[in-house]
């Protein structure tokens, strides 16, 4: 079961940090919707981790079978795991700053009609 659990949770993930490194390139190639749409399934993922407290739903489930270990739940090496929140949350944000401020520039210099 917790095999099961693992894979699971660590496809989310790939899915997951995969969208973050997809928003800057959409937004370097101004597919701003794209980006939107990728940020918005990120921050859903935010929703559902500040609602649990700041853990996957997944992590409780895993909970059940084993340690405690930071990489117990998912197959992701340990430092990884240990940090993920911090790497991805980093990048998260700064995409988020990235796509404003493309996006505005973009508007900016767009010809009104």
């Amino acid at each position: 079961m917790l095999a099961g659990i693992k894979l699971l949770h660590t496809v989310v993930w790939v899915l997951l940090a995969g969208t973050i490194f997809c928003i800057p390139l959409f937004t370097v190639v101004r597919r701003f919707r794209n980006a939107a749409v990728l940020s918005i399934i990120v921050w859903i993922e935010c929703a559902v981790l500040g609602l649990n407290h700041g853990r996957c739903p997944l992590t409780d489930i895993a909970a059940r079978y084993t340690d405690r270990a930071p990489n117990f739940d998912i197959y992701l090496p340990l430092w990884l795991a240990e940090n993920n929140k911090l790497i991805f949350g980093t990048l998260f944000v700064a995409s988020q700053i990235t796509l404003l401020i493309v996006w505005f520039k973009s508007r900016r210099a767009a010809p009104e009609l």
